[in-house]
């Protein structure tokens, strides 16, 4: 079985008292089981994302939803609630990530919130590039998850990159303040936009990596989260980047 030969097997130093042990013990199952549990997550960022698209075109179609959000003040305040819903709802997950179903009905609420927030955003940006925005999406998305299977299957870890991803979150985070508060025009949004593109591309091998590697069977609502939030935010700054230049 190829998953279990090397490079997946760290030689250990006899002087030095370490034996050989599995880089990752994951590994070591049946492939069988593995690839449930693949198949597992895969099902359910599925749903979640299907769940996104019918909310978003519900709030694109039904204009008196966006609208509302905008118009009254009641709207905006209910807009905020659920952008921070999310985080909000993560300290609930992290608790019961393993007690069945609520921790599928909190994965559902958090879903929801951010189905919204996407719809959002859509209502007022233009069909056409939702759909150049989506359609780039699902190709980056399949390019990145046959390549990173690719490359796991011939020993390649990119374990590697976690540390980067979070610096390059970070000046993300901060360039979107500076934005807030000094907006830089269009080139700059155009620029946030790529730049985040490219960081969230990175954050799809990183945890498709980990989730054939790493990931135990009972983190497999983490799994989710963490694929589902990569493709979200992808489509976003794509979103952000081709309405930018649109304009």
């Amino acid at each position: 079985m190829s998953w279990m030969k090397p490079p997946y097997w760290h030689r250990g130093d006899v002087e030095e008292g370490n034996v050989t042990r599995p880089l990752y013990p994951m590994m070591l199952e049946r492939p069988e089981l593995r690839w449930a549990f693949v198949r597992k997550i895969y099902t359910i960022v599925s749903i979640q994302l299907l769940l996104t698209i019918a909310v978003s075109a519900l709030v694109v179609s039904v204009k008196p939803i966006s609208h509302f959000f905008v118009a009254s003040s009641a709207g905006v305040g209910l807009y905020i609630l659920l952008i921070i819903s999310p985080f909000i709802l993560m300290c609930p997950l992290y608790n019961y990530y393993q007690r069945h179903p609520i921790n599928l009905i909190l994965l559902g609420l958090f879903t929801v919130c951010i189905s919204f927030a996407v719809g959002l955003t859509c209502a007022f940006t233009s069909g056409k590039v939702i759909l150049e925005a989506a359609f780039l999406t699902a190709v980056v998305v399949v390019s990145l998850t046959l390549y990173t299977f690719w490359a796991a299957k011939r020993g390649h870890d990119f374990s590697f990159l976690g540390p980067f991803l979070f610096a390059a979150v970070i000046i993300l985070m901060l360039f979107a303040i500076i934005q807030v508060f000094f907006p830089m025009g269009k080139i700059s949004t155009m620029i946030y936009g790529g730049l985040a593109s490219l960081i969230f591309c990175g954050y799809i091998i990183f945890d498709t990596d980990n989730l054939i590697k790493r990931y135990g069977y009972d983190e497999y609502i983490w799994a989710a989260v963490a694929l589902y939030l990569d493709v979200i935010n992808l489509f976003l700054s794509l979103l952000n980047l081709l309405r930018a230049a649109d304009d």
